[in-house]
């Protein structure tokens, strides 16, 4: 008999921890999307502006001495022309362009105490700010 249990005992140590991982697996996340969540932003700092476009949006953070830009597609898919650039103010813009298939960026400028421009374009659509961020 103890022969039994103990054969029985084996087996739980091995078959508990892995249909707890693969219900793991399986089940659906919490929220209304099923476990489908946006990706986490790839900049430091606060968000500070999103600006919507037809095709997509341009986003801006800012951390104390840095801004940094990303340009998303509305509908990620087939690589398409994106672009994103930031201007500090008395600086040279810094453009990351190409064919993309979900963003362009990131990018991050030094831009303490300055104003920064950004554009950011998905399939020749897009957008131009002014200078921002004073």
């Amino acid at each position: 008999m103890t022969t039994d249990t103990g054969t029985s005992r084996a087996l739980a140590r091995i078959l508990v921890p892995l249909l707890a991982a693969l219900a793991l697996l399986l089940l659906p996340g919490p929220g209304p999307g099923g476990g489908v969540a946006d990706a986490a932003s790839v900049c430091q700092g606060r968000p500070t502006r999103t600006i919507a476009f037809a095709t997509g949006e341009l986003r801006l953070y800012r951390t104390r001495q840095y801004v940094c830009a990303v340009t998303v597609a509305k509908r990620p898919g087939p690589r398409r022309p994106m672009a994103v650039s930031l201007q500090p103010r008395g600086g040279r813009p810094v453009v990351r362009s190409g064919r993309f298939d979900r963003q362009a960026g990131p990018l991050t400028v030094h831009a303490l105490n300055r104003c920064v421009r950004a554009t950011g374009s998905v399939a020749g659509r897009g957008t131009v700010t002014g200078w921002i961020l004073c």
